[in-house]
């Protein structure tokens, strides 16, 4: 197992406007013996904000994957993978396409936008469990994530006087 696995929760963030699938990924999660942390925004432009750690956003810890929608309101699930691998700093965080789309130009457009893999929500309910723990297990059991960028470091104010 992958020494990121052990040591320190995996944080995912699920970009998903559907209540019921990110229940669904919620919990078959949850099941994992692996620690991580899911964190759900419901559209693209909570998205970006999330990555870029900006207003409501601004505490969060940068994730280590990225689940995707493609079908999103406010900015799409394309335009978002677009901005993150524009991005110098978020483009090495692996985006898992998980949608409904299993229209060809849907998959192809997410392989040149850089998506690291594209998966079709299945509609039975065993089945959307069963996806979502292969994606846990290959992403975070058997994948070496990319480290987080260290911390930034904390100016020390010089004692009173010596400034």
């Amino acid at each position: 197992m992958p020494e990121t696995a052990m040591c320190r929760p995996i944080e995912i963030l699920l970009v998903e406007d559907s209540p019921s699938d990110a229940l669904l990924t919620r919990e078959a999660l949850k099941t994992s013996k692996l620690m991580n942390n899911l964190h759900v925004v419901e559209n693209g432009v909570d998205a970006i904000a999330f990555l870029r750690r900006e207003g409501p956003f601004a505490s969060e810890l940068r994730p280590d994957l990225i689940l995707l929608d493609l079908n999103l309101p406010k900015m799409d699930g394309r335009e978002v993978l677009r901005e993150i691998k524009a991005d110098d700093d978020l483009r090495v965080i692996p985006v898992v396409v998980l949608t409904s789309s299993d229209a060809e130009e849907d998959i192809l457009k997410s392989y040149k936008l850089n998506a690291n893999c594209y998966i079709t929500k299945p509609v039975e309910f065993d089945k959307f469990v069963t996806v979502v723990r292969s994606i846990r297990e290959f992403w975070i059991a058997v994948v070496t994530l990319p480290p987080r960028p260290p911390a930034e470091a904390i100016p020390i104010s010089p004692p009173p006087g010596k400034g």
